[in-house]
Parts: C-alpha cells; sequence; structure tokens
C-alpha cells in the first residue's frame, strides 16, 4: 500500500531543471512579491494583452501618477518579469514570457498536493 494520503495524487515526476524546494520557493516568492500589488498585477496584464512593447500608454490606462508607474515597472523589471528598453527619452516595456512560464511551472509545482488532481472549483470530499 502507499503512503500517499487517498487525497493527494501521485507524486509528480521532478520537472527537468526544476532547482532544489528551497532555491525554488525563494524564486517564487520573489516572483509573487513582485505581483503583491494590484497596480503591478494590472501592469502585466495590459502588457500581456497588448502583447507588444510599450511606451507612454501605460499611464494613460491606470488611474495612477507617472512616478507611480514607473515604480510599479521598476520592481517587474527587477524581478525580471518585464523588459524595459531605452527609445530616445522614453522606455518601452513588455512581458518577459520566459518568466511567465518560470511563474506558472513554480505555481504548479506548488500545487503538487493541493488538489492538482480535481477539476478547479470541485471540493475535496470531508472524510
Amino acid at each position: 500500500m502507499s503512503d500517499t494520503p487517498p487525497c493527494c495524487p501521485p507524486p509528480r515526476d521532478p520537472i527537468d531543471g526544476m532547482p532544489d524546494d528551497a532555491i525554488a520557493d525563494a524564486e517564487f516568492a520573489a516572483l509573487a512579491k513582485a505581483l503583491g500589488h494590484p497596480a503591478r498585477v494590472r501592469i502585466l496584464r495590459l502588457l500581456v494583452r497588448k502583447n507588444a512593447c510599450i511606451c507612454g500608454d501605460i499611464v494613460d490606462e491606470l488611474p495612477l501618477a507617472q512616478s507611480t508607474v514607473s515604480q510599479h515597472l521598476k520592481i517587474l523589471k527587477d524581478a525580471g518579469l518585464v523588459r524595459g528598453e531605452i527609445d530616445g527619452p522614453r522606455t518601452c516595456y513588455c512581458v518577459e514570457p520566459a518568466a511567465l512560464r518560470r511563474l506558472s511551472a513554480l505555481l504548479d509545482a506548488l500545487s503538487g498536493c493541493a488538489g492538482a488532481s480535481r477539476p478547479a472549483g470541485e471540493k475535496a470530499k470531508e472524510e
């Protein structure tokens, strides 16, 4: 008989290139911290939706001051979630697709035994 509780799916095979748990935890925490403000999530959604580099339009899309948007963009850039390229007097920003894939992989790894075998929205049976 298996040591895995019946509510949990079988253990997953390690993901190729997946770092040690402590390193993955620190990496996930850093990305989560960068997304820890609704304005930064909204900026990231905007960049994903536009699917192109955006220069000055970000401020027009948000009810925030230019300096506030710039600070949020700096945090996202420092976390590696967005890229910023200087284009004359302005900086153009776009999503870093590899970082989003990494965030998704870390989240998937985190959900390993948290009901990953159940469809979304389905609750575990009470025993």
